[in-house]
């Protein structure tokens, strides 16, 4: 290695490990060049700490095989319609709630932990959501004049939309994302971003000045391949002085300053968090598995934990849990409930043994739900679904499903064929309710949600669904 010059160095083997640098927690300052700061004078709330963790469900999850209709009419509509996908009504675990309409419901059998936190008024549902344009019936949809979603039914656009609430245009920019534009500075610590992803590059998270700092749901913080200051190796000994050279120059070029200076904050911000990190002693109460989910939630938790030593007010994470796209091997989707059951019981009891249960929202999202007939081995895509929220009994008016549970008998008023629904709530409401309790003021919810107020009466001061103490 002595017999490699400086510079033959740097361009054969620095720029080759930061050709693995992590580029999701380096990009924010690149992103700057071009954006204007949103002005955070008009956040409503920035008293105490607050986290929004969301749960995003990509493929697409089965939800009416989630929450299930128990009361014998709506079961056996429930059954003739999903035939050979249909759980059987003796596996059903019961849910404490019941409807205007005196139905009963409850969960699917591999989620015992969500059943007793919905229970306990710690977990509540909102029924039959998607995402709407405006208000859709069936006849103006066979009609060809109702106003739909960009791309409705496709995995690409359904996940954008849900992830920008932008729903007739393809945009990168999501919601959290914005979210973060508008309230970054509340944190003390600006060397780490407010939103921080379990799952790499997302599009949620993204905005206009904000980018997320990614973690790995098994180790943790990502640092610089081959960067460590304490390195007794030789070559990763060469690595790390060839970055921290690089890191040293003064650069005119304005794309190379940036460059340098992305990679300063990636490597300050990765010793920053895993020192914190370190630092933690652990759960005495939460016991996390080690399925991918898990341990995703077990690192979320983690970085709540430290909150303070990082000099975090507010944080935003996302978690995305992949697999559920079941045309085929809808067997699987029960074990799959399993494992996010066990991480959400493990995640509420380390935010109750933190004393952030009523700080700490947890939110799914899911690009649709599925037909409610089945293919032979499993379902296709469709479009209203379920989603949960989970906290502290002083955050949530749990125990409880909004919207409307449909009935699941096909040849509905919102059946379009096959069991494919048409939402009653919109997707924009759900948001705007978790951005409210969040700090996000009445007067940028429709910056945020364009589709808003086709729903739902903004400065009203009313909850838009009401699943929240706001």
């Amino acid at each position: 290695m002595q017999d490699i010059s400086r510079r033959k160095f740097i361009g054969q083997a620095s720029c080759a490990a930061l050709g693995s640098v992590t580029f999701l927690n380096t990009l924010m300052n690149l992103k700057s060049l071009n954006s204007l700061a949103i002005s955070n004078s008009s956040v409503a709330d920035n008293s105490g700490y607050k986290a929004l963790v969301c749960l995003y469900q990509s493929g697409g999850n089965d939800s009416f095989n989630m929450l299930i209709p128990r009361t014998t009419s709506r079961y056996n509509e429930y059954a003739a319609t999903r035939t050979n996908l249909a759980v059987p009504l003796a596996d059903i675990l019961p849910i404490n709630y019941t409807d205007a309409s005196g139905y009963q419901y409850g969960l699917n059998p591999s989620m015992p932990g969500l059943q007793g936190l919905f229970n306990s008024g710690k977990a509540a549902f909102i029924s039959n959501v998607g995402t709407l344009m405006d208000y859709t019936n069936k006849t103006d949809f066979y009609n060809g004049v109702a106003n739909l979603p960009l791309g409705l039914f496709s995995h690409s656009d359904q996940t954008q939309q849900w992830q920008t609430a932008i729903l007739d245009e393809r945009t990168a920019v999501g919601w959290g994302g914005k979210i973060a534009d508008l309230i970054r500075d509340q944190n003390a610590n600006q060397n780490i971003s407010m939103n921080i992803s379990l799952a790499g590059t997302n599009i949620f998270q993204t905005g206009n000045n904000t980018v997320e700092y990614a973690m790995d749901p098994y180790y943790g913080p990502i640092g610089i391949n081959g960067y460590d200051p304490a390195a007794t190796w030789t070559f990763e000994q060469a690595v790390t002085n060839g970055i921290d050279g690089i890191m040293e120059q003064q650069y005119t070029d304005i794309f190379k300053k940036t460059y340098a200076e992305t990679i300063i904050n990636a490597r300050d911000a990765y010793v920053e968090i895993s020192d914190a990190l370190n630092g933690f002693g652990g759960f005495s109460t939460a016991s996390f598995g080690m399925s991918s989910v898990e341990l995703a939630f077990e690192q979320v938790a983690k970085t709540i934990a430290v909150r303070n030593t990082l000099g975090f007010q507010r944080q935003i994470f996302f978690v995305d849990y992949g697999g559920w796209d079941h045309h085929e091997g809808l067997q699987d989707h029960g074990p799959m409930l399993g494992d996010l059951d066990n991480a959400l019981t493990a995640f509420n009891a380390a935010m109750e043994e933190l004393n952030l249960a009523d700080d700490v929202l947890t939110f799914s999202l899911s690009e649709f739900g599925r037909t409610l007939t089945s293919n032979g081995q499993g379902s296709d895509h469709a479009w209203g679904g379920n989603v949960f929220v989970m906290g502290g009994t002083s955050l949530l008016n749990g125990n409880q499903i909004y919207g409307t549970y449909p009935t699941l008998a096909l040849n509905s008023s919102i059946d379009l064929g096959g069991g494919i629904l048409i939402p009653d709530t919109s997707a924009d409401t759900y948001f705007a309710e978790i951005a409210r309790w969040f700090g996000v003021p009445d007067t940028d919810l429709s910056m945020l949600f364009p589709q808003l107020s086709n729903f739902y009466n903004i400065g009203s001061g009313t909850a838009p669904i009401g699943f929240l103490n706001l």
